[in-house]
């Protein structure tokens, strides 16, 4: 597709951050592909998954960024966090520790302040009624508090995963405006590519994690 004529009226880069077993690789996943998978392997680095939308009478095309924490991969992780419009903070409405490392995700991203950047607050697995320990009226007033938006989902079941990201679009596309395309919002000088890492370690069948894992390299297209 040439970058002159692109399909689709306009790009925007999402990030799903949280702590390990919120079941963002689930959330990424049920999203993009309609698919739940049981036993996943943590992520390394940084996974993606791209979808396009309609909405509003627009195309949008969604890039996905889904992050892990470790420090061997700070300098790569950083750079999606300057280039994403919306963020999805996701914490487990089973673990309360999930939602008070919220706080710390939240900073990260202070640290890299963007234009109009949006924030959606998201409670996951919660299909697991008998297991909640995070109510939704505590959550709701704690997302109100900050400013944000706020919706629980379940990626076993399919409750809202598709309603999380077309929210965040809706608002982007709202402070965006008419004025700004697909084809500003491309970055032609950095290609994305992804490299499988070949030792993974097996984590129990609960926890939500990617099934493979993945590594983003920045690199310099040549001139």
């Amino acid at each position: 597709m040439s970058s002159m004529n692109p399909k689709y009226d306009y790009l925007f880069e999402l990030l799903l951050i949280g702590d390990s077993g919120a079941g963002r690789s689930c959330l990424l996943r049920r999203f993009a592909d309609d698919t739940y998978t049981e036993s996943y392997i943590s992520t390394v680095g940084v996974d993606f998954k791209i979808r396009t939308i309609e909405l509003d009478g627009k195309t949008i095309k969604l890039q996905i960024q889904n992050t892990a924490e470790q420090e061997r991969f700070r300098t790569v992780i950083s750079s999606y966090y300057r280039g994403a419009r919306g963020i999805l903070v996701v914490y487990d409405v089973k673990d309360q520790e999930s939602l008070n490392n919220i706080k710390q995700g939240l900073q990260k991203i202070d640290r890299y302040p963007s234009e109009n950047i949006n924030r959606l607050l998201v409670g996951n697995k919660c299909d697991l009624t008998t297991k909640k320990v995070v109510d939704y009226t505590t959550a709701k007033e704690f997302a109100d508090s900050l400013g944000i938006l706020f919706l629980e989902t379940s990626t076993k079941n399919a409750t809202r995963p598709e309603q999380s990201s077309m929210m965040m679009a809706a608002e982007i596309k709202k402070l965006t405006g008419p004025g700004i395309t697909a084809s500003r919002a491309e970055k032609p000088s950095v290609k994305i590519q992804s490299a499988l890492v070949k030792h993974q370690v097996e984590v129990p069948a609960k926890i939500c994690l990617r099934p493979f894992l993945t590594v983003m390299n920045l690199q310099s297209e040549p001139k």
